[in-house]
């Protein structure tokens, strides 16, 4: 038998929901120059998509982090990335009354040295079929800013100019 219908099974069995949150995904962070400058999984959970980055080679201090509404990164802009996830039709920032873009991120803080990372969950997003997938047509992506996000200003948070892109892909097998 299979390893997942013998999650599946297993599942049903101990009364858990049939649905495995085996979906996955990832993507791979690149500079304006096309340098890899860090990598980003993406794993669904219950209520969300939790994401994990690493990067390094980036300047010190806080930078905007944000789910985009496209699955393209041309560089030196990123303008391609589109406008934030948005399937929920909110405004900008965790601190706006009317937000927040389900692709709205905490900011990224990178370290001293050029590092930095972050683990967070994405709420309201999935990795599976519908309105609110990261893997819809079309794509979305990943990108980092290289200002701080105000978490209020709409439509982006005045986090400045997109510095770091990545699609996000699916890592299931086809």
């Amino acid at each position: 038998m299979m390893r997942p219908l013998r999650l599946m099974l297993a599942m049903l069995v101990v009364g858990l929901p049939a649905v495995a949150y085996a979906q996955s995904a990832r993507a791979t962070l690149r500079d304006a120059q096309g340098t890899v400058v860090g990598a980003a999984t993406l794993n669904e959970v219950r209520g969300g998509v939790k994401i994990a980055v690493q990067v390094s080679g980036l300047k010190p201090g806080e930078h905007g982090f944000h789910i985009h509404a496209v699955g393209m990164c041309e560089p030196p802009a990123f303008t391609t990335a589109g406008a934030h996830f948005n399937p929920y039709g909110k405004e900008h920032g965790h601190k706006n009354p009317k937000g927040a873009h389900a692709g709205d991120l905490p900011n990224l803080t990178v370290r001293a040295d050029g590092t930095g990372s972050i683990d967070v969950t994405a709420a309201g997003v999935t990795l599976t079929p519908g309105g609110a997938s990261l893997l819809q047509p079309g794509g979305t992506s990943l990108v980092i800013h290289a200002d701080p996000d105000d978490e209020k200003t709409d439509p982006a948070g005045d986090s400045g100019t997109r510095i770091v892109c990545g699609v996000i892909a699916s890592t299931a097998r086809k």
